[in-house]
């Protein structure tokens, strides 16, 4: 690292400190609201059916898996945040009966992706379906499955996907990144909600969900460090709770975060922001005006704003503490 950047992060460090606090906090009540709302992840008994809604019923559980998941790998395995959160996966696992019920979604649906996707969360943890893998494994091997047809982004979370749980890559990362949005190194003013949601999930399959900060190419995280922090006041200001939750995982997730003084203070003024909007229950909406005193909100319409918000709090506060310490 340079002299300069050097001593950039000295003089940022206060702003990181006081991002470590507000992160904290809001990470702690956000994971008590989704271990109090926990019931509201169990699968229904048609959860098979033709006509289920995924959306629904295994898209919740699947983001509870790989959310708790990512929370706690970067907890002290002492630490209440790190109990809840493998209560919290060993329940969602056990939703899935212990991964039975991946193998019945992939006997039905045998190209489609996300119970691959989901299952990966759970392999991560070294929660494992062995029946599972075995079909998964040779319907990989199909030419078929090779030309699934999809989004970039998408492709990009598959192929991570089948690098955690051990099968053999289709295609290469470099590739998928190139075709993003966020790959083309974008003009930052043709920014809009879709685009974010989109760069936000590029990040998390590169990064491994926050894991892997490393993978990031060097042009890619300078890119993200110059303008993250005019995206994310823009979300704030349009009260998009959701995407800023997603976007200050990202500012959390870049290579060597803390040598970015300009993400440390726009992500200081975000957390303290985000614990303004959050009810007294710890629930955060997805977007619209804060209510924090009024009743915990409808499930549907805050889980994975306060979900996400637990991650990408954990996230700030592990990857920004060291540098607390090291100013103290």
């Amino acid at each position: 690292m340079s002299t300069p950047r050097t001593a950039e992060v000295t003089a940022a460090s206060p702003a990181a400190a006081a991002e470590v606090s507000h992160a904290s906090r809001v990470s702690r009540t956000a994971l008590e609201w989704v271990d109090g709302h926990r019931d509201s992840f169990r699968l229904p008994d048609d959860v098979l059916d033709p006509g289920a809604d995924v959306n629904r019923t295994l898209k919740p559980l699947g983001e509870l898996a790989q959310l708790t998941v990512s929370i706690r790998a970067c907890g002290d395995p002492g630490s209440d945040r790190h109990r809840r959160a493998s209560e919290l996966l060993e329940f969602a696992w056990e939703q899935t009966r212990q991964g039975g019920l991946f193998l019945d979604l992939l006997r039905g649906e045998p190209f489609a992706t996300y119970p691959l996707e989901i299952y990966a969360a759970f392999a991560a943890a070294g929660l494992r379906h062995a029946g599972f893998e075995e079909l998964a494994g040779t319907v990989r091997r199909t030419r078929g499955w090779e030309r699934i047809e999809q989004e970039p982004n998408r492709r990009l979370g598959v192929l991570n996907s089948e690098r955690r749980v051990g099968l053999p890559p289709y295609g290469e990362p470099s590739a998928a990144l190139a075709r993003t949005w966020l790959g083309g190194l974008p003009e930052p003013w043709t920014f809009e909600r879709t685009a974010g949601y989109g760069l936000t999930h590029v990040v998390f399959h590169l990064t491994d969900w926050g894991n892997a900060p490393h993978r990031m190419p060097p042009e890619l995280g300078e890119y993200l460090a110059t303008w993250l922090p005019a995206w994310l006041d823009t979300c704030l200001e349009a009260e998009q709770w959701d995407l800023s939750c997603e976007l200050l995982a990202v500012a959390a997730s870049l290579p060597d975060t803390p040598s970015y003084p300009g993400i440390a203070r726009t992500a200081e003024a975000a957390w303290s922001r985000i614990a303004e909007v959050q009810d007294a229950a710890g629930g955060i909406p997805e977007n619209g005006a804060g209510r924090p005193h009024e009743p915990p909100r409808d499930f549907a319409y805050c889980y994975h704003s306060t979900l996400m918000a637990a991650f990408a709090a954990t996230l700030a506060d592990a990857r920004l503490a060291p540098v607390q310490e090291g100013v103290a």
